[in-house]
């Protein structure tokens, strides 16, 4: 019996076509959602994306739990607003990696629970315009990036390239860090190429995000549902009881899915065709 709903955000809730599902959800998903919630059925999201970017979604389908944002470093309900649980970045290791970073010129944001940070020089970027799409709020901008960090306390480093030359930079300066934070890659269907890093403290995964959401909403792991569309997402969909893949899904990530239990699995149709819906159908949630 399925009591809780763990969702990966990009590219499960929101696809890639403006007005559609960009940059909200379907309407009939939003329904979707807001049915299943009243059941008493909790849906958590699971995303690399900071608390703001998540709220008007959580708002506009009544989901008045914990969310599992920034890649599993803040545990948080924006709706009241509780932190559950925040893993914040070493400051001496986040001020080399970012003086790295912008040594590199490798566009970089800097994320401290409440904003996002970037570097005057670095304001005029086209990066900079098209994350503002997706995020829905515009950063911070400051003089001297490494001097604010300094003084803040951060949970997340986002370094978003262009290209495989400037991926590469990238994960050469984070060969120095390695020991002390961890690094995943993920994209968004409306900025390709654009790759964004996810860089958190050592431990922080979508994996342990899942795990304080089973915690702190004092449900089994074997009564959830996970969804997601990438192989990041396989962190917390492996532990769930049940698990499913939306079609726009990597190929990797639909053979894992796979593995479950025939009637523990299902892969939908994508997420431009609100494939979350056959999901939900799938396991008699609608």
């Amino acid at each position: 019996m399925i009591k809780a709903i763990i969702l990966d955000v990009d590219g499960v809730l929101i696809g890639s076509k403006p007005g559609f599902n960009f940059p909200d959800p379907h309407p009939e998903v939003t329904d979707a959602l807001n049915k299943i919630r009243a059941k008493g059925i909790f849906i958590s999201l699971c995303t690399g994306k900071p608390y703001f970017a998540i709220e008007k979604i959580v708002k506009d389908c009544q989901l008045d739990n914990i969310h599992v944002t920034e890649g599993g470093a803040v545990i948080i309900n924006p709706l009241r607003p509780d932190v559950f649980q925040r893993r914040l970045i070493d400051s001496e290791a986040a001020v080399g990696l970012i003086s790295a970073l912008l040594a590199k010129n490798v566009y970089t944001e800097v994320y401290n629970g409440q904003d996002y940070l970037i570097q005057h020089s670095q304001s005029s970027s086209d990066i900079q315009q098209k994350h503002f799409c997706i995020l829905g709020r515009e950063p911070q901008t400051v003089d001297d990036l490494v001097l604010a960090s300094k003084l803040a306390q951060i949970s997340k480093i986002m370094p978003i390239v262009a290209n495989q030359k400037e991926k590469d930079a990238v994960e050469e300066v984070f060969t120095h860090f390695r020991d002390r934070l961890d690094l995943q890659w993920a994209v968004h269907p409306t900025a390709m190429p654009l790759e964004f890093g996810v860089m958190t403290t050592k431990g922080v995964t979508k994996k342990q995000g899942a795990l304080d959401i089973a915690s702190g909403l004092a449900v089994d792991l074997e009564n959830i549902l996970g969804v997601g569309d990438s192989i990041m997402d396989w962190e917390f969909i492996q532990i769930c009881g049940c698990g499913a893949a939306m079609g726009n899904a990597s190929q990797e990530l639909k053979d894992l899915v796979k593995t479950k239990p025939a009637e523990h699995f299902y892969i939908g149709s994508s997420v431009d065709e609100n494939g979350l819906l056959d999901i939900f159908s799938h396991f008699d949630l609608i």
